[in-house]
C-alpha cells in the first residue's frame, strides 16, 4: 500500500529530487538512473513480463506451478505457484535468494504467511524469524525484487513507488536507506559491484 501517493504530474520531480540526494558516486546513483529509467516499460505487455517472471523462477529451480497462491502458499518449499502479477513473482525468487538455506525449505521461506497465502496458519507455524529480522529480509527482497524487474525490462520503477521507497524523496534518511539496502544486498553477493542482480544465493544461516 503506498503511504502518499504521487500525482503523476509531481513524479518527475519527485524522482529529480530522489536522484540528487544520493551519494555522487557510487552504485547507488546508477542503480536509481536505472530505476528512474524504466518509466519508458510501463506500458510492456503483461503477459510477456508474466511469462518472463516464470522463467526467472526456473532459471532458480523453482519449480513453478500454474496455480493461484491462495491454495496454499506463494512458495511451498519445494515449488512456487505462478497465478500472481509478474512482479510478485519476482519479488519470491528474490525471497528465495535472501532465505537462508534452512529457510528456503519452508513454506513461505519461514517468515509467516505473505499476503496471498492461503494456509495462514501453517505458514505461520513455520515462522523461524523474529519481527525485525522479517522487515530488514522484507526490505532488502523488495529491492532486489525491483532490480530484477530491471534486468528484465520491466517497470520497476511501479514497485518501487507503491513499496514506497520514494516516500520522503529528496530526505537524506531516505536516502541512506536505499543505500544501506543496497549495500546489504551487495555483502549477501546477490548484486554486483553494479548494483545488478546475480544468479546466487545466501549462503549463511540466520542468527
Amino acid at each position: 500500500m503506498i503511504l502518499t501517493e504521487i500525482a503523476p504530474a509531481e513524479l518527475v520531480a519527485t524522482l529529480a529530487r530522489y536522484a540528487e540526494s544520493l551519494p555522487q558516486h557510487g552504485a547507488a546513483r546508477l542503480v536509481f538512473a536505472r530505476i528512474r529509467a524504466s518509466l519508458d516499460d510501463v506500458d510492456r505487455d503483461q503477459s510477456v513480463m508474466h511469462r518472463e517472471a516464470v522463467a526467472l523462477t526456473e532459471a532458480f529451480g523453482m519449480r513453478p506451478i500454474p496455480e493461484a497462491p491462495q491454495v496454499a502458499f506463494s512458495w511451498d518449499g519445494l515449488a512456487v505457484r505462478t497465478e500472481s502479477e509478474a512482479a510478485v513473482l519476482v519479488h519470491e525468487v528474490a525471497h528465495y535468494q535472501l532465505a537462508s538455506p534452512a529457510r528456503r525449505a519452508l513454506p513461505d521461506f519461514g517468515l509467516g504467511a505473505g499476503p496471498e497465502t492461503g494456509r495462514i496458519e501453517i505458514a505461520e507455524a513455520a515462522r523461524r524469524v523474529e519481527w525485525l529480522a522479517r522487515e530488514t529480509e522484507e526490505q532488502m527482497a523488495s529491492l532486489l525484487g525491483i532490480l530484477w524487474e530491471i534486468e528484465l525490462g520491466q517497470p520497476g520503477i511501479l514497485a518501487f513507488q507503491e513499496q514506497n521507497w520514494l516516500e520522503g524523496a529528496g530526505r537524506p534518511g531516505t536516502a541512506g536507506f536505499f543505500c544501506a539496502t543496497l549495500q546489504r544486498l551487495q555483502d549477501h553477493g546477490l548484486v554486483d559491484e553494479d548494483g545488478r542482480p546475480r544468479y546466487s544465493l545466501r549462503i549463511s544461516p540466520d542468527l
